[in-house]
């Protein structure tokens, strides 16, 4: 996130395209447990997640040489990098502007979850770019990230103007399609919130109760 609440106590954290291109670059370095721009998967769930509501699951067939480093240096990247880096690229290209998501990820099982707004070209693309030894869970979701960051950017304007009523102490994204605000007070604020930008965009969130606010990283 590039905006840091201008003269606000309050901070406005980014729970990521990804955008991705950053999440790619903390996943390479081991930081995948946070974000550091409003395009970054951040803080929320860095564990992949199992169960219910797999679209297509993927299982890498290609070799791990056929993709390609995600930087330009020489550094050896692991597979689950690899991919991270490849979803990224599809992730900002201009035809998946309305379908990527988010996405979650776990080290231990070499494993991603991403949720897109159903296409099957890029299901395709993601499933072809899958290398040996990991594995992608593709998951609905009815929003795309562009439409999740800029109505976190619009609440997080908005971080004071409840003082006296409720407190807002985050404001972020998360991968899963929706955008999270963290209040001191969530049956107060809640209607309140909700009233406020409107069915459409309730739809997509979430007022939940956070102790104080999170340190901007990054």
């Amino acid at each position: 996130m590039k905006k840091h609440l201008k003269k606000y106590l309050w901070t406005f954290v980014v729970v990521a395209i990804v955008a991705v291109a950053v999440l790619a670059a903390l996943a390479v370095r081991g930081l995948m447990n946070m974000g550091a721009d409003d395009r970054t998967v951040s803080g929320a769930r860095p564990k992949a997640v199992t169960g219910a509501g797999v679209d297509r699951e993927c299982v890498g067939t290609r070799p791990v040489d056929s993709l390609p480093h995600a930087y330009d240096d020489d550094s050896p990247l692991e597979p689950l990098e690899r991919v991270v880096a490849r979803i990224d690229k599809l992730a900002h290209a201009h035809r998946y502007a309305s379908v990527y998501t988010g996405l979650a990820l776990d080290e231990d099982s070499r494993s991603l979850d991403v949720w897109r707004v159903p296409s099957a070209a890029f299901d395709d693309e993601v499933c072809g770019s899958v290398v040996k030894g990991v594995t992608v869970r593709l998951r609905d979701a009815d929003v795309d990230r562009k439409t999740l960051d800029a109505l976190a950017e619009r609440v997080g304007d908005d971080m004071r103007r409840w003082d006296g009523t409720f407190q807002m102490r985050e404001v972020g994204v998360d991968e899963r399609g929706f955008v999270r605000v963290g209040v001191d007070d969530p049956d107060t604020a809640r209607p309140i919130v909700e009233k406020a930008y409107g069915a459409e965009n309730g739809r997509y969130i979430r007022v939940e109760h956070v102790d104080q606010a999170s340190a901007l990283t990054g």
